[in-house]
């Protein structure tokens, strides 16, 4: 017995009995601290736990885990159950993957959220807290995804009716124009035969003042024109008496007559200025 005793001790030193009491005592009051939720104080044992004496407790890192996402230490907390997620402890990986789903919901990725969800039931269908958020995130997404498909098409009827809108106020606007257009061809055309009925109005005004000045001759040019073409009836009767030839009448007769074209040609040309009583005639 005293031989078995002394091996045990050659194998076993003291310093691993030391070890061992040294890491009960701090699993005990990291649990303890842990159930009075003090959980600053259960985080630090539990991390000394991990760090310093090495401890690979799959509980007690899941625990710690824990503790890092009551104190929102998100990146922490993440690292720890992403650590455990791939645990051979069925349980342990479905608490893991539960957990990285609901930090995932807070960070509102939702469809990570929802794959850890089914993840953590495909681990242990008897998840309870599993089910029941993959069941209510299941749901709130697909009213999600109704939302967003309704919002969708609203938006689409919206940008339709908008564009039936647009389409009935262009064609409004261009039968406008055209009337418009319309109009303004008419006014054009109207001013245009206006126009044209007026010079036409003003050429036969033209042509019928023209017509009666050449209709209404003054009688005195007619007179002038018939003396003209008449010879002188005294001058005739001398001729006659003269017993001189018609022939020799008529060139006479015109003879006479030049000289009287003659004779008033000269009277225009003399000065009109009276004469000059204190000049000599010449």
């Amino acid at each position: 017995m005293k031989i078995l005793l002394v091996i045990f001790l050659v194998i076993n030193p003291l310093t691993d009995l030391d070890k061992i009491a040294k890491v009960n005592k701090a699993k005990k009051e990291a649990e303890q601290a842990y159930l009075s939720k003090d959980y600053t104080l259960a985080n630090a044992k539990y991390l000394y736990l991990k760090d310093t004496l090495g401890v690979n407790d799959e509980r007690l890192l899941l625990n710690l885990a824990n503790t890092q996402y009551i104190l929102e230490d998100s990146t922490a907390a993440i690292n720890s159950y992403s650590d455990l997620k791939d645990s051979p402890n069925k349980e342990i990986s479905s608490i893991a993957q539960q957990q990285l789903g609901a930090m995932q919901f807070n960070n509102k990725k939702y469809k990570e959220a929802l794959n850890h969800y089914k993840s953590a039931l495909k681990d242990n269908p008897a998840n309870a807290d599993a089910r029941y958020n993959y069941e209510l995130l299941k749901k709130l997404l697909k009213e999600q995804e109704e939302q967003q498909e309704k919002q969708q098409d609203d938006k689409n009827k919206e940008e339709q009716n908008e564009d039936q809108e647009k389409k009935d106020q262009e064609k409004k606007d261009q039968e406008k124009q055209d009337q418009e257009n319309k109009e303004d061809q008419e006014k054009q055309d109207q001013e245009e035969q206006q126009d044209q009925e007026k010079q036409d109005q003003e050429k036969k005004d033209e042509e019928q003042e023209k017509k009666e000045q050449e209709e209404q001759k003054p009688d005195e040019q007619k007179k002038d024109e018939d003396q003209e073409s008449k010879p002188n009836p005294i001058d005739e009767e001398k001729l006659k008496e003269m017993k001189i030839s018609e022939e020799k009448a008529k060139l006479i007769l015109e003879a006479m007559k030049n000289n009287e074209v003659q004779y008033i040609q000269q009277n225009k040309r003399k000065a009109k200025k009276k004469k000059d009583p204190t000049k000599p005639d010449w």
